[in-house]
This record gives C-alpha cells, structure tokens and sequence, in this order.
C-alpha cells in the first residue's frame, strides 16, 4: 500500500511539471549586413581637391566592420579592397548572401559648393520598399542628430543596388566632397569613427 501511495504522489509531481512551462531563452536575432563601398579599381567616384569617393567610403565600410563588437550582428563586405566589382556582381553577392540590410555607401559632389548634407535612397521597386524606407529613416536621423548635419531627406532612385537587391537597401550619401565642410568632416579619421559607430547603431536597432 505504501509502494502504491508512493507511486501515485511520484506520478502527480511529474504531471504537475509536465504543466509548467519551460524556461525559454530568448537570444536576441542574429542580424546579416553587407557594407557596399561604393566605386572602388578604376572607378573612383566623385574626386575633389585630391579626395576620392571611393577611399573614403572604403574606409568608412572597414571602420565599421572592425568596430562591430556585437556577436548578433554580422558584417560583410562587397570589396575587401580598391578593386572593382560590378553591381551585377555586387547585387548578386548579396541575393545569394540573403541579409537582412544591404547598406551602399557614397559621398556626394555638386557644381553648387554651397550644396550639403545627407541623403537616403530607397527603391520602390525593392520587394522590401517598407522596411528599407524605415531603416533609411531611423539611419537618416541618428546621423543628423549625432553629428550635427544637415538633413536632405529619404529620396526614392532606382539605383540598380536598390532595386535589383531582393533584401531591404539603402543607399546613402554621406556628404558632399564638393562642400568645405563636408569634405573637412568625411575625410577626418575621428569623424568617420564616428560615422562608423552612428551607422552600427543603427543596424543594432534593426527588428
């Protein structure tokens, strides 16, 4: 009889924690981004005054890349160095790679000297036009109010990196090379840390 209680009261103990549930660890989302420096080979980009579009952005791509220390972000790279790469091949890397943002990097020139500020692009033609539109959004902000710059809005283009990526894009213009201060700003090291670290906090803030 004892044996028997003892088996029905083992029996109700496990049922009961059948009944609980489990603990569950909630990682957070690991989150896939590629960096596009945009131009790179024999395709400088814009040049003022002995500054090349495609050095600064390269270095801005590698500042980010080295200054990620989240674990749950995932940085890559579409260049690795000054050599060319196709957009078709750009774009291809990234449908295959399957991110959650792709974000191109470019700086800005304008015969106008006076012309500043930075610019977001997103394309309607992107299946993801929503979500890249909201990221452009929250990335155009914390880049304003972080440094101070001026602000010429979230544009639509269909840039071929936009509108042939199958993932959220956006591409942005860091400044203009042709403005003096802009220029003072995007070739200075410690500002394009700067830069470097606003553009990763945007990408952690990413649901």
């Amino acid at each position: 009889m004892k044996n028997t209680f003892k088996f029905i009261l083992a029996f109700a103990v496990l049922a009961s924690f059948a009944f609980i549930k489990p603990f569950e660890n909630d990682p957070k989302k690991t989150i896939t981004v590629v960096i596009d420096a945009g131009h790179g080979g024999n395709d400088d980009g814009m040049t003022v005054d002995g500054f090349i579009e495609k050095e600064i952005v390269a270095s801005i791509a590698q500042k980010i890349k080295g200054k990620n220390a989240n674990e749950n972000v995932i940085i890559h790279l579409t260049r690795t160095q000054d050599q060319y790469v196709s957009l078709q091949d750009r774009a291809k890397f990234i449908n295959e790679l399957k991110p959650d943002l792709v974000l191109s990097l470019h700086v800005n020139g304008n015969e106008n000297a006076a012309a500043s500020g930075i610019e977001c692009y997103v394309s309607p033609k992107n299946a993801m036009y929503e979500q890249s539109k909201k990221i452009a959004e929250d990335l155009n902000s914390r880049l304003v109010n972080n440094h101070n710059l001026k602000s010429r809005g979230i544009k639509k283009a269909n840039f071929t990196m936009l509108k042939d990526s199958k993932f959220p894009s956006v591409t942005v213009e860091l400044g203009f090379l042709s403005n003096e201060n802009d220029r003072a700003y995007l070739t200075n090291n410690e500002q394009q840390d700067k830069i470097a670290t606003t553009i990763l906090e945007a990408i952690a803030a990413i649901k």
